[in-house]
Order: C-alpha cells, then structure tokens, then sequence
C-alpha cells in the first residue's frame, strides 16, 4: 500500500492538469518559492558557524542563533507547504504526489524540534550543536527529494508540450495533405 503512494504520481505525472491550475494560479506557489532559497541560505550561513564552534569551540551565541532562525523559517515553510498542498491537491499533507518528501519532512521537524529542546532544557552546547547537524543532514536529503521531485515535474511537463506540438504539427501536416 505504502509503495503506490510514491509510485501514483509517477504513473500519472507529479500534477494533473486541473493540480497544475491550481498550483499555477495560488499565492503559496510563490511564497514556497521564495521561502526555499532562504532557507537554504540560512541554512549555509548556519552551517559555517555550527562548524566553526563544533571545530573551535568559538561562536555558541552566533551558532545558536543561526540554528534558531533556520528552524523558525522551518517551521515556517512546513506551514506555509501545507497550506499550498492543500490548495493544490486537496490535503494539508501527504499528498500522494508529495508523500515521501512529506514523511522525510517530519523527521527534520523532529530533529529541529530536538534541538530547541535541547537548546531550551540546557543541554551541553557540544550536544545541542551535533543535534543541529544531524537535522541540517536530514533537512539537506529533504531538500534533494524535492528538488528532484520538482526536476522531474518539469521534465515531465516538457515532454508533455512537446508531444503536444508534434502532435499539432502532425494534424497541420495532415491537412496541408488533405488540402
């Protein structure tokens, strides 16, 4: 059961074409848009400075900031996704075009969430900061599942316009034979 959930949107392409309406024409398109690239420059900018302390013990207040804006802007695109989800395929989450990204996406949560616990109860600075990297590892494998999910959408979408034309084309030609 689990299996088509990935495999639906690969037999029948990542959108339907009332999905990729949808997806086209809501405002949540463009906020994911934008929330994604800063989020990862967040991300690479805190990872510098995890490392930094993690290899030279200097910069906890930076590291630790860093690391609390990534997970606010986290959290801020798990909500901002499921709204656009909803929008575009009728469920806030686990979507079957979206599900595994979505079931990976939590881990990060989880892991990010860990580490404001962390941060928030006390824990040894040396322990907080491998806990932000160990989520920073599952936020990057998240980030290439829907990067890939998305390079794959648009390939699908070119090939679609592209028999799409030779399809137009073949017609024209059919009737400059007719005619």
């Amino acid at each position: 059961m689990g299996a088509d959930r990935g495999n639906s949107a690969a037999t029948r392409g990542l959108y339907t074409p009332e999905e990729r309406i949808r997806r086209d024409g809501t405002i949540w398109t463009t906020v994911q848009g934008v929330l994604a690239p800063l989020q990862f420059l967040v991300f690479a900018v805190s990872l510098a400075l995890v490392i930094r302390f993690v290899v030279t013990g200097e910069g906890y207040l930076a590291a630790t900031v860093s690391i609390v804006l990534k997970t606010l802007i986290l959290y801020t695109i798990m909500v901002t996704g499921a709204i656009w989800e909803k929008v575009v395929f009728g469920k806030y989450l686990f979507a079957p075009a979206f599900f595994w990204e979505d079931v990976f996406s939590m881990a990060v949560i989880a892991l990010h969430t860990l580490y404001l616990w962390a941060l928030f109860a006390g824990w040894p600075a040396d322990t907080q900061m491998w806990i932000a990297l160990a989520a920073y590892g599952a936020y990057v494998i998240n980030a290439v599942q829907f990067v890939w999910k998305l390079r794959m959408a648009r390939l699908q979408e070119a090939r679609m316009r592209a028999a799409a034309d030779a399809a137009a084309g073949d017609a024209a030609a059919g009737r400059e034979v007719a005619a």
